[in-house]
């Protein structure tokens, strides 16, 4: 692992300029949700980056690689087809334009590079399985079959959302369509579970520890910080009394069985 913090300082200057040029971007379009289009773009770059740098087993390279990148750049462009290109900007955007005035360049700026840093402490749970020497073996393949159940889940969470915001006659409902009537936000689950196929790969090396806070850490973001959170407080603005009984019938995260209030 020489030179590990050398490199990741050269990563993450090369995604902040990203991020810069993305910023100047939003300043034309109007639409700040292209910052977690940069989000997951700059994590395939870095995964990109660090493969080429790790001296591990490079078979489990090249199969952590590929599943990095993929994920990466799947849910970077349906971020970016489905709230930049075909949509306006996302509300929690607007609000955050409204109270920053006329400091709203400047905060935006900080914005965009604190998604930056964040990209970068996403890149090195899964980077760090490129320096793990021990051959591919059987909990591999657990690894790829989570990766894979992860992949499917969270394009299926989404695309029921898709289709059911598609739906004009669905303006102001709840989504309880498929997966959305086991968890109030499946997409996040999935895209938690995803991260665990990367502690699978790095079993047995000395840095397990640090893969772990993958998962650790987009638990935290998704419940504490800026995914359910946000999104609930939008929902429940929007869809008002629905969305509060959706609450009650719906679990908020894990997938289980919707209560019967009846």
């Amino acid at each position: 692992m020489d030179n590990f913090i050398y490199h990741l300082s050269i990563c993450w200057l090369i995604i902040a300029v990203f991020m810069v040029f993305l910023w100047a971007m939003q300043i034309k379009t109007g639409n700040a949700a292209i910052a977690d289009v940069g989000w997951a773009y700059g994590i395939a770059f870095g995964i990109l980056y660090f493969s080429f740098i790790g001296d591990g087993d490079k078979d489990r390279t090249i199969l952590t690689a590929v599943m990095g990148i993929v994920w990466g750049l799947r849910l970077g462009t349906y971020l970016l087809i489905n709230r930049v290109i075909n949509a306006q900007e996302d509300s929690r955007y607007q609000n955050f334009r409204k109270s920053a005035g006329n400091n709203v360049l400047r905060y935006f700026f900080l914005f965009f590079q604190a998604q930056a840093v964040v990209a970068i402490l996403f890149v090195i749970p899964i980077v760090i399985v490129f320096y793990n020497p021990n051959p591919l073996n059987y909990l591999d393949i657990a690894a790829l079959f989570i990766w894979l159940l992860s992949m499917a889940g969270e394009c299926v969470a989404d695309k029921q959302l898709s289709s059911f915001k598609a739906n004009k006659s669905n303006a102001g409902k709840v989504c309880r369509n498929g997966l959305w009537k086991y968890s109030r936000h499946p997409n996040y689950f999935f895209e938690w579970i995803h991260w665990w196929s990367y502690v699978l790969l790095n079993f047995g090396s000395n840095n397990l520890w640090i893969s772990l806070t993958g998962p650790l850490m987009m638990l935290f973001f998704l419940i504490k910080v800026s995914g359910i959170p946000l999104a609930e407080e939008q929902s429940l603005k929007s869809r008002g009394i629905e969305y509060k009984n959706y609450i009650k019938t719906t679990n908020m995260f894990f997938p289980g069985p919707p209560k019967d209030l009846s």
